[in-house]
């Protein structure tokens, strides 16, 4: 199965389209139940997405902003995704918002994954709009090739969770413990938004598209019907 990509010729374009679909969808879910969550990764490729969802006009104050993934380190760590989060999304008018962190400092990754699992059960349990990220390698989430959970991680006949990610075996990704939600969530999300930058992710989601859905994140996606949209600029 192929997959359609929207192509954007600049950065500035292709976020504020991000922007304004996520802002969309998270509207019309406070408008439609009440309340609205929302999930996005870390790393600077979401960052000007977050900027300008940050002014975005809506009831901020009933929306609650967790993670898709996150390494398993305080926000004080540089590495920390929640850190981005703070410093760039929940700014503005989105400092409103609550924030539902996957990290806690609990005895193992594993038991710090549980406790996540239960605030987002807590809070609705089904994301209104996701924006996801993919690594040069075709991982999304924590969904790292060769990675022990990987196959869990994309089981989609489980329930919607957060697992913990141990360390990658003999020099394989991740180079820290980290939290991911698994492949439920996406499936039972609202609208799910892939942002890509660049000719290289490009051609990795391409390949990635055709591969195996047991082993294959991008696969993974698509053969299970996540309700994807694909945004793609060659300007990296």
């Amino acid at each position: 199965m192929t997959y359609s990509i929207e192509t954007f010729a600049t950065v500035d374009a292709w976020a504020e389209a991000i922007a304004a679909r996520l802002s969309e969808t998270l509207s019309a879910a406070v408008r439609d139940t009440g309340s609205a969550l929302f999930a996005g990764p870390g790393g600077s490729t979401p960052a000007p997405v977050y900027r300008r969802l940050a002014t975005t006009d809506l009831d901020w104050s009933r929306v609650a902003v967790t993670l898709v993934d996150e390494r398993y380190v305080p926000e004080t760590s540089p590495e920390s995704n929640a850190r981005l989060i703070r410093d760039v999304l929940l700014q503005d008018r989105a400092a409103a918002a609550r924030f539902i962190p996957l990290y806690t400092p609990e005895v193992t990754v594993d038991r710090a994954a549980m406790v996540a699992a239960k605030a987002l059960a807590d809070a609705g349990g089904r994301f209104d709009a996701v924006l996801l990220g993919m690594g040069e390698d075709g991982h999304i989430c924590s969904m790292f090739p060769e990675s022990p959970t990987l196959k869990t991680l994309l089981t989609p006949t489980l329930k919607a969770t957060v697992l913990g990610v141990p360390h990658g075996r003999d020099g394989m990704a991740p180079s820290l413990e980290r939290l991911s939600i698994n492949l439920p969530y996406l499936m039972s999300a609202g609208r799910v938004i892939l942002g890509l930058k660049g000719a290289a992710k490009r051609r990795v989601f391409e390949e990635q598209s055709k591969g195996d859905p047991k082993v294959q994140p991008i696969a993974a996606l698509i053969a299970a019907g996540v309700p994807l949209e694909v945004l793609w600029t060659e300007e990296g």
